[in-house]
């Protein structure tokens, strides 16, 4: 019998919160296969089981703070095994008529030299051996008499699997309704680190405005080339990037973080980039974003989008930043102010695109616009610099030859 321990889950990350398990006593199990799945603070992480085998006990609950190292459940090893050996003892045959479930139905009939596919077989489809004509060599039963069996008898009801993280609805009073819904851990931490932030840093928003009218059309006419040479969508992040990387080199302060009385700079751009996963927000890094074309740029987003979504993101991969960007707009936002990211000073707030009256040369005309936002810790950054960063944001999009020509 092989323990399942909880994996090393990055640095400084001591404990995680089972989340869900994959696999239930008794279900076969191959070598490295998901069996459970982790919450951390940061990203879900799954746990293989150490070798081929059968699933043993589950040692903890769903919902329960687990260690690095810590046991969570038992496999015992082998195609053959039928029961995890530290599994209770089957309770006495009924006397009543009441059927028995397959787990025990496997052991009352190991007399009977089940072979391990039959077991397997019993198992997965849950019927009794005792019931089963054998149709093999000197009366044995068969996988297919297995599975003959179970394909003629009358389908029962499932039994209501029980939902561990699912919400639990409470009825009150007048037939209305409430549920109460455990916060996963990493809801938990999003919470403690913006509340931390707020009582933090003195939080301060600037607002400005900016014409998508130059970028989209610079969109429209080479998207498809764009995703011809580089196999991936030509989006408005990848300009966003690209600008902002260009507006810090100008405005250090906004690139920058306090460690106690010290502020530290830095002379390259980590761009955190928020993006939605089943689990909440995630804010992988951009590392090195300096260094990157928007091609190179607008890869990487994707790729984190789509691992985001998968919950394959690596620890390593959300550590550090220097700044953040968040693009509220994809959800229809207008306008907000968002919350830094510690120990990061700043971040950049995107919006929706909407077609709204301005005026250019003395006439009004419609353009398409968008709220930008920066929120920043004052103590560090003054109103005069977040100003100049956005001024100089601004006229990188309304004028993307600049992102060419470093102006």
């Amino acid at each position: 019998m092989s323990d399942v321990t909880v994996p090393v889950l990055g640095e400084s990350i001591t404990e995680a919160t089972l989340g869900e398990w994959l696999k239930q006593p008794g279900d076969p199990v191959k070598a490295d296969e998901p069996i459970a799945s982790l919450e951390t603070d940061k990203v879900s992480v799954e746990v293989p089981s150490p070798v081929a085998g059968v699933m043993g006990d589950h040692l903890v609950q769903v919902g329960d703070t687990v260690s690095v190292g810590a046991v969570i459940a038992t496999v015992t090893e082998g195609a053959a095994a039928a029961a995890p050996a530290s599994a209770p003892a089957a309770p006495a045959p009924a006397t009543d008529g009441t059927q028995t479930g397959p787990g025990e139905q496997v052991r009352e009939v190991e007399a009977a030299a089940l072979s391990p596919s039959v077991r397997r077989a019993v198992l997965e489809h849950g019927v009794d051996p005792a019931t089963v004509q054998g149709t093999g060599k000197d009366g044995r039963i068969t996988k297919e008499d297995v599975v003959a069996a179970a394909s003629s008898k009358p389908a029962a009801p499932a039994p209501a699997p029980a939902p561990a993280a699912s919400p639990v609805p409470a009825s009150t009073a007048g037939g209305r309704k409430e549920e109460r819904v455990r916060m996963t851990r990493l809801r938990q931490t999003i919470a403690t680190r913006l509340k931390d932030a707020q009582n933090t840093a003195a939080l301060l928003t600037t607002f400005n405005d900016v014409d998508m009218t130059a970028v989209m059309e610079a969109r429209a006419k080479y998207k498809d080339l764009f995703e011809k040479k580089h196999g991936v969508r030509l989006g408005f992040m990848g300009f966003f990037v690209k600008a902002a990387v260009m507006a810090l080199k100008d405005i250090p302060a906004v690139n920058a973080s306090i460690e106690g009385d010290e502020i530290v700079y830095h002379d390259y751009a980590d761009i955190s980039v928020a993006v939605s996963a089943p689990q909440g927000l995630v804010v992988p890094v951009i590392r090195d974003a300096q260094d990157l074309s928007v091609a190179g740029i607008e890869k990487t987003i994707g790729d984190f989008g789509k691992r985001a979504k998968e919950g394959t993101l690596k620890m390593d991969e959300m550590k550090g930043g220097t700044f953040t960007i968040s693009n509220g707009g994809v959800f229809g936002s207008l306008m907000s102010t968002p919350i830094i990211n510690p120990p990061q000073s700043a971040v950049l707030g995107l919006h929706r695109i909407e077609e709204r009256p301005v005026v250019r040369d003395g006439q009004i005309v419609i353009r398409p616009m968008m709220y930008l936002a920066l929120s920043y810790d004052h103590r560090l950054i003054d109103g005069r610099e977040a100003v100049t960063f956005l001024v100089a944001l601004k006229n990188a999009i309304e004028d993307p030859t600049r992102l060419l020509i470093d102006l």
